[in-house]
């Protein structure tokens, strides 16, 4: 088998000018869906059923099907209905890019929310009634106990949830958005290519997995020495 190594020269610009798209694919669903995930875990942790048994069967149907199956729905589901197209939200559920992002925030929302339930729960009962003994009330026990040690606690498994969004990204590309994947796939289509131009994909998201990681490790190593000077 051969290996075009001057059409990968030629296509890795053409696979990076929808680097743009990728990015804001996952920095706006990343934005929305946390703070989604921060509103379910408030109702997670609120003690009410009304408010816990409506965040349950939401995290359990966005974790329990696919997030392929659910971009599909939006996309081709949604407007079906009269009700939606004469909604306000039409003019964001007409464009693919509208039905991407919403998938995404939906998705990445409930998995994140149950991380961060995680942290929550990891939280030392000792400080707690540390917190207690010196008079502080719930809300306060909540920001200034609850809320840091979460959220060091649920750091690595929230940077592995936001590289799993990065390559979802790649799935807008089944609703004709022109990302990094939807121009690999055209490329494809004319060059009958596979191996080469899916390879070079394959290492440009290696590299984006990489800068990610590293951005958690120096957030996480901050806070680690933070949380030393304190102590």
């Amino acid at each position: 088998m051969s290996f075009d190594l001057s059409l990968i020269v030629e296509s890795v610009p053409m696979m990076l000018a929808g680097i743009g798209i990728t990015l804001k694919l996952l920095v706006v669903s990343g934005l929305l869906g946390l703070m989604l995930a921060i509103c379910l875990l408030l109702m997670r942790i609120s003690g009410k059923w009304y408010l816990n048994i409506p965040a349950q069967i939401y995290i359990y149907i966005f974790r329990g099907t696919p997030i392929l199956v659910q971009i599909f729905i939006i996309y081709y589901g949604l407007p079906q209905f009269d009700a939606i197209r004469e909604s306000l939200i039409w003019p964001i559920l007409r464009e693919p890019t509208g039905c991407a992002i919403l998938a995404l925030t939906l998705n990445t929302g409930a998995y994140v929310s149950e991380i961060l339930r995680g942290g929550v729960l990891g939280v030392g009962k000792g400080l707690m009634e540390a917190g207690s003994a010196l008079g502080l009330s719930s809300r306060q026990k909540f920001i200034y106990i609850t809320a840091p040690i979460a959220t060091r606690l649920a750091l690595p498994a929230y940077s592995n949830d936001v590289i799993s969004l990065l390559k979802s990204t790649a799935l807008a590309s089944t609703i004709t958005i022109a990302d990094m994947t939807g121009i690999a796939r055209t490329i494809v289509a004319e060059t009958y290519a596979p191996y080469e131009i899916y390879m070079s994909l394959a290492v440009i998201y290696m590299i984006f997995t990489f800068g990610i990681q590293k951005l958690f490790g120096a957030i996480e190593r901050y806070l680690g020495r933070y949380t030393k000077r304190e102590g």
